[in-house]
């Protein structure tokens, strides 16, 4: 417990960090955290309404200034309004915020579900042509450029043969289907953006199962188990994979921060509404008051991600909570 406390007070320090080289981006792009604003203007308006609205967000002040400002407002839970539409920053983020986790979870489930089955499957065979043939084939995975396989993807599942749609998260007519037609709906949508996100983990997760499992199978208790006369099965599944899950775990915990980090391309990619959408939009547009909780946001669930990963490593292994 306290190591997970001690992991979790020295998140906010890591968070400040963070956001004020964020804040430091923005000043210092061309035009500063006030450009979204004086794009925005009529080339009409008078200078004097100009520099009140400069006062009025506070933009008039030295940058440092400006930041612990913003980090007073976010203390107080007060997140402001959008420049773009005047909508409240907090209720854009939690639109937009669980379609990024759906999207990252089942990703992760999905790497682990294949990950596990084919790097045992390429340690047993080691050497062999299925071997040979899986490691091409998530080395090719890996290799490629995300966005270029996308592409592809749209192209061929979506645009040809019309099997998924390409966009969006639901369909437009979704609230006139049933509840199963939506979850339907949903996974067809989820289906292109999945397997993108699946297959740039998998190559990793894959080899690092493989390797460790071709370590555990050569140690003196699994030749011990088999001189017992085990059966092969158990001795793969219940003695040699616990030990092959640890730095697998550890992996697929830090899979998650990649995930959201990377979610600016998948989704800007698919259309995908989520919080990496979001934070391309708002760069887009220079909107500070909506990049500033955005990328803490992320900051934060990447380290958030960390911690996890930590944890669960120290629920594999005993041994790491002794010492």
């Amino acid at each position: 417990m306290n190591y997970v406390l001690k992991r979790l007070l020295m998140i906010i320090p890591m968070l400040m960090g963070i956001s004020f080289l964020t804040y430091l981006t923005i000043c210092l792009a061309p035009g500063g955290p006030a450009a979204g604003i004086m794009q925005d203007f009529n080339p009409k308006v008078s200078s004097e309404y100009k520099q009140k609205q400069l006062e009025h967000f506070h933009f008039d002040k030295p940058y440092h200034v400006q930041y612990f400002l913003w980090v007073k407002r976010i203390v107080k839970l007060d997140f402001g309004e959008s420049y773009k539409d005047n909508q409240p920053v907090l209720k854009k983020i939690a639109s937009r915020l669980p379609k990024t986790l759906l999207l990252a979870s089942l990703s992760l489930i999905l790497t682990f579900l294949l990950a596990v089955p084919l790097g045992i499957f390429s340690a047993l065979k080691q050497n062999s042509f299925w071997d040979r043939a899986i490691t091409a084939f998530v080395f090719i995975g890996f290799s490629v450029p995300v966005y270029w396989v996308a592409l592809l993807l749209m192209i061929g599942f979506g645009i040809h043969l019309g099997w998924v749609p390409v966009t969006g998260f639901r369909s437009i007519m979704a609230d006139e289907m049933t509840r199963f037609e939506q979850i339907l709906d949903i996974a067809r949508h989820l289906a292109l953006p999945l397997i993108v996100t699946s297959l740039t983990s998998l190559a990793g997760l894959s080899r690092y199962m493989r390797n460790g499992m071709l370590e555990v199978i050569q140690q003196d208790y699994i030749r011990t188990a088999r001189a017992k006369g085990l059966p092969e099965n158990k001795i793969i599944f219940k003695h040699a994979l616990r030990n092959t899950l640890l730095p697998v775990i550890t992996i697929l915990g830090l899979s998650l921060p990649d995930l959201i980090s990377s979610s600016v391309i998948f989704e800007t990619i698919f259309s995908y509404p989520g919080l990496g959408r979001l934070t391309y939009e708002a760069a887009m547009s220079r909107d500070t008051f909506l990049i500033m909780p955005t990328v803490a946001l992320g900051a934060f669930l990447t380290l958030l991600g960390n911690l996890l990963a930590d944890v669960c490593y120290a629920l594999a292994d005993p041994r790491i909570r002794v010492r």
